[in-house]
């Protein structure tokens, strides 16, 4: 299931929430904009557009924080597109990442050139404290993927605050976003343990996105069947792989993985690899 679909569906069904969890002010007139930047490579779909009065707070929701152009630049660009049409009225962006890597990427909160630099707002959620986040029921889906050193127990508190919200329609909606984020975190049995599998397929929203998630899910399983057959391959040609050559693989679109896949026996050294990986960021 696609992550973004279901942050881009709790800010836009929760918006005062999220106003006063990232903007810390009460706000009751705010607007959900539906945005025309659809041209490349701005992605409609991936905008979430609030706007508060004189403020308009841009939020961009990321598993990980790979993208073509790099993210940076593309925080460039749609504040400038923003700015232009929303002329004379604050734009405020910020970045959350859900599921904690290692990479530099996610602490970068700026483009900078030679002539310009551009900052937004950057929030890596396994560093947030999860007490506010457990306090709002539009945000518990986030407090699963919150700071903790005993994150089975944090998916524990999240269970419980679940169950405790007195509307159906609302208990069943938040506990299919909770089940569907905590799988970046939690294993799934435990996932299916704490809370009610039943709640989440009766939801409306997890239909849904299942709906939207059933031709990405079949794309993306492809993708790791090709993603699991080089790395098996590579793995036996050049023993162990760095992390950060992992992760450059996991980036690669399918064409790239099937093209990978007919190259990499040229390769003598894994310093090729990291060569032909260098041509397709390009």
């Amino acid at each position: 299931m696609a992550s973004d679909n279901i942050c881009k569906y709790l800010a836009e069904q929760y918006p005062a929430q999220f106003v006063r969890w990232l903007l810390s002010k009460e706000a009751e007139n705010i607007q959900v904009l539906k945005t025309e930047l659809s041209v490349e490579p701005i992605r409609a779909d991936s905008l979430i557009l609030l706007q508060i009065d004189d403020q308009i707070l841009h939020l961009e929701f990321q598993t990980l924080p790979y993208s073509q152009p790099p993210l940076p630049f593309r925080m460039l660009q749609y504040w400038v597109r923003l700015q232009a049409q929303y002329w004379g009225q604050e734009i405020v962006q910020v970045v959350i990442f859900l599921k904690q890597i290692t990479s530099e990427a996610v602490y970068t909160d700026r483009y900078q050139n030679t002539n310009t630099e551009h900052r937004y707002r950057v929030i890596r959620l396994w560093e947030q404290d999860p007490a506010p986040l457990l306090a709002v029921p539009a945000l518990l889906p986030l407090a699963a993927l919150a700071r903790s050193n005993s994150p089975n127990i944090l998916l524990q508190q999240v269970a419980t605050q679940v169950a405790s919200i007195e509307e159906i329609e609302q208990r069943r909606n938040i506990s299919a976003c909770v089940e569907l984020l905590a799988g970046l975190r939690f294993d799934e049995n435990l996932i299916s343990q704490l809370l009610r599998e039943d709640l989440m397929q009766e939801s409306v929203i997890y239909q849904k996105i299942v709906q939207q998630g059933v031709q990405q899910g079949l794309q993306q399983g492809r993708k790791e069947g090709e993603l699991a057959l080089i790395m098996r391959q590579l793995i036996r040609r050049f023993g162990s792989l760095d992390p950060l050559v992992q992760e450059r693989l996991e980036r690669l679109s399918v064409p790239q993985l099937e093209e990978l896949g007919e190259v990499l026996l040229d390769f003598s050294a894994v310093s090729d690899l990291a060569a032909w990986l260098d041509v397709q960021s390009q």
